[in-house]
């Protein structure tokens, strides 16, 4: 290559030869503006069609949204697609008819990485990692589906692996590009709530089923689904009947219960408005199941119906006290504050509340309906916007992320990379260890014991690990089926 470079060096110094190579490698340039930017000189390169071509693992669902939000950007083609299910996906291919199809994610990779910039990953939450670590290992851009992750170890890989990669992440929680964010750090950052001592986060989540035994009626595979490939990371077992395409959120083997699915949403305003990393105290209550009316039910592959997780965050650089961050699922409220009229909407579905030693805030889902209580207060304390609004607010994520990745590593500020994104999901799995905390049993002098129902887990972050009941760690960082391992 060297010397091929120092040829062309040496024949442009003749102007009729110089006039041929510069029109030529016009030509040539211009043949390249279909072309994604990465083969035109790295993340960083602007191609001359400033066009980011995606391709999207995930087609149907939130896949199909998150596509049609990315493709809608103006700045974007899908064009590439991969989906285990050709029912999900039709959808997706009919509106991206040239994008190339695959089912197998690592095919695709594979054989297609050379051809696009930026992978869309909106698998359910087992393959997260694996699909968007080999993603950035190709030096792609991803957008990721939250829960960033299944497991607090693939959520500490997937930030380290930004960096090391440069390349521009973004997780799929559409709530911290909002106006109603912005304005809750503002209020904050302003003095008026003091600080804060405890934060309420609820959602009327599960909303499909959880507490329940597996089901033991083998079904048939649908001619439409790749089973094993569905599987991906998780263990091998036999397909169900009404697990494909949603309900597998309420199994630990796939999801992570209601605060995989809304806990993103509801706990990024804490963790961005008070500037949280990582708890060092949890400890958590959950719904009680019945086989019968006198036999209590034992379902550890299962979530739980509901549950009241409680974490304990030091203090921070922007909030100066030790704080209670309460989570409650399954329909589970805290108390309606005093200064909130009786008939206010307090959160019919979602809520946040934040207590301060100065003032109370709240906001709904996607920090929605942002407003200090009591509603008098909105008017008296008038603040200036000091925080950049994203244009377009939650529906403007997706745009941010496709615009940074045309932009280049470094080179634009994101709501979610992540750096940040990857703590928050962390957090919501460390409340996840103390939920599954309740099913691990002991056997002690014959009979079969719960010790993790009575007890709060310290947690050792640096070595990522709970000190003081061992048998937890086990959800930290799980195992991998053949074929589907995480490859750090």
């Amino acid at each position: 290559m060297s010397e091929n470079k120092s040829n062309e060096q040496k024949d442009v110094g003749d102007s009729s030869t110089r006039r041929n190579f510069l029109k030529s490698t016009a030509i040539a340039a211009a043949a390249f503006t279909i072309v994604p930017r990465h083969v035109l000189g790295g993340s960083g390169f602007l191609a001359p069609s400033d066009t980011l071509y995606v391709a999207g693992v995930g087609g149907g669902g939130k896949g199909y949204s998150n596509l049609k939000n990315i493709r809608e950007s103006g700045k974007a083609v899908i064009s590439h697609l991969c989906d285990v299910d050709d029912r999900r996906s039709a959808k997706s291919r009919e509106e991206n008819p040239k994008a190339k199809y695959y089912k197998d994610w690592r095919e695709l990779l594979d054989k297609e990485h050379k051809k696009f910039d930026a992978v869309c990953v909106s698998t359910p939450d087992h393959n997260h990692a694996v699909v968007a670590l080999a993603a950035m290992q190709r030096k792609k851009h991803v957008f990721v589906e939250k829960p960033l992750t299944h497991d607090i170890y693939e959520a500490r890989v997937l930030r380290q692996a930004a960096q090391k990669y440069k390349v521009v992440t973004q997780m799929g929680n559409q709530g911290s590009s909002s106006d109603g964010l912005r304005k809750m750090q503002e209020w904050f950052e302003a003095g008026a709530l003091g600080n804060v001592h405890t934060v309420y986060c609820w959602t009327d989540r599960p909303v499909w089923p959880q507490g329940i035994a597996w089901s033991q009626q083998v079904a048939q595979v649908p001619k439409e689904l790749d089973w094993n490939l569905w599987l991906g990371t998780a263990p091998m077992k036999d397909y169900v009947d009404k697990l494909v395409p949603f309900n597998w959120r309420g199994w630990w083997d796939y999801g992570t219960g209601a605060l995989g699915d809304m806990g993103c949403h509801l706990l990024d305003a804490p963790c961005s408005v008070l500037g949280l990393q990582h708890a060092t105290e949890v400890e958590a209550s959950v719904g009680t199941v019945y086989v019968d009316e006198f036999k209590r039910g034992y379902f550890p592959e299962s979530c739980p119906p509901s549950s009241h997780v409680i974490l304990t965050f030091p203090e921070t650089e922007k909030n100066k006290s030790k704080l209670k961050l309460h989570w409650m699922d399954g329909g589970i409220k805290p108390e309606r504050p005093e200064e909130m009229d009786a008939n206010d909407d307090f959160g019919k579905g979602n809520g946040i509340l934040f207590m301060g030693e100065k003032g109370k805030m709240f906001a709904t889902t996607y920090n929605n309906n942002a407003r200090l209580l009591p509603a008098s207060r909105n008017q008296e304390f008038n603040v200036a916007e000091t925080k950049m609004r994203v244009p377009g607010g939650t529906a403007g994520h997706y745009q941010q992320w496709v615009e940074a990745c045309i932009a280049g590593f470094g080179k634009k500020e994101l709501s979610s990379p992540f750096e940040t994104a990857a703590q928050l999901t962390e957090t919501l799995l460390m409340a996840n260890l103390a939920i599954r905390a309740h099913d691990v049993q002991r056997l002690v002098n014959g009979k079969v014991t719960y010790p993790g129902r009575s007890i709060k887990l310290l947690w050792d972050n640096e070595n990522m690990r709970v000190t003081n009941f061992d048998e937890v760690n086990q959800f930290v960082k799980r195992e991998y089926r053949e074929g589907f391992k995480l490859s750090v």
